[in-house]
């Protein structure tokens, strides 16, 4: 059986998808799977061991076609993603069947519930979605001291962003039990900065600053290695969940009850509750970022406490 997956665009949505992937591969013995999406994407997930191919889709179209011609035919095609790409994608890829995400038919649940039920649909089962699953292979830390990773960005929009000075007051609040990790892309490298500052002015040093320095693979390695995590609603924090990671969530606009931790015992989310959450806007529709701003240092360092 050779079936050809379109992942989802998003680091924590691909992480998010791969219970169903795991249903999916417990239905056939002699399975063997090409992944094609962004590079993000493929990196997460590339070392599946029922994984034989993978393709980069580029926004280049020259390349995108290049690529589809490129592919073979397939007895399914499956899409975790509802775009006019995917829909056009359908029509040149040589498959007996074909089915695509769309996120209307599953308005209700988390994210990993969703992806779970399409793929349920397409192959007429009702398995139950189990824990995220990554296959990167993780050598562990041998550090003397207990790992805080702190991971300030989100790329989706600055409403998801908390503050490098309030990430820097909890680092500084648990540098003396933790050394610190400041992980961040290379369009979060200015925020990850900020809070290596804030932490020189305190006079703490025992930290690293890997912001634009690490691979998917390397970050997926750094991450299993944490004894605590603190960061806010991310692809990084859906890793930490795939490896148990103690964290703490801070949620401002978007929806806890569909991209929270999935299954992780040692969870715990940060947020205000307020009238305007979740707006699910990349910045502030009001003006006030209430959600984050009111969020204080101490909430946080509070719950990472409750990990003692």
């Amino acid at each position: 059986m050779k079936i050809l997956i379109e992942l989802p665009t998003w680091l924590g949505d691909t992480i998010m998808a791969t219970p169903a992937i795991e249903n999916l591969v417990s239905l056939f013995n002699n399975l063997e799977i090409t992944l094609i999406g962004s590079d993000i994407a493929i990196e997460a997930l590339k070392n599946h061991p029922r994984v034989f191919k993978t393709y980069v889709l580029e926004k280049n179209y020259l390349i995108f076609f290049k690529t589809l011609r490129g592919l073979i035919e397939y007895d399914i095609f499956l899409s975790f993603r509802g775009s006019f790409r995917t829909k056009f994608m359908k029509f040149c890829i040589s498959s007996k069947s074909s089915y695509q995400y769309d996120k209307k038919k599953y308005p209700n649940g988390h994210q990993v519930e969703k992806y779970n039920n399409f793929i349920s649909d397409v192959m007429k089962n009702a398995l139950a979605p189990g824990k995220l699953k990554l296959h990167t292979k993780i050598v562990k830390s041998h550090s003397k001291n207990k790992i805080l990773g702190i991971n300030p960005g989100a790329s989706y929009g600055s409403s998801k962003r908390w503050y490098p000075e309030e990430f820097a007051k909890v680092a500084i609040g648990l540098s003396s039990d933790y050394d610190i990790v400041i992980f961040g892309s290379s369009i979060e490298k200015n925020i990850a900065t900020d809070i290596e500052n804030y932490l020189i002015k305190k006079g703490v040093s025992n930290y690293q600053n890997l912001s634009a320095q690490t691979s998917i693979h390397d970050l997926i390695a750094h991450i299993s290695n944490l004894d605590l995590f603190i960061t806010g609603d991310s692809g990084p924090m859906h890793i930490a969940a795939a490896y148990q990671i103690p964290t703490v969530s801070i949620f401002g606009s978007t929806n806890d009850k569909e991209t929270s931790q999935w299954m992780n015992e040692d969870s715990i989310i940060v947020k205000k509750n307020l009238n305007c959450q979740p707006c699910m806007k990349r910045v502030c529709p009001l003006k006030h970022h209430n959600c984050m701003k009111l969020i204080t240092a101490l909430d946080v360092l509070k719950a990472a406490k409750q990990f003692d």
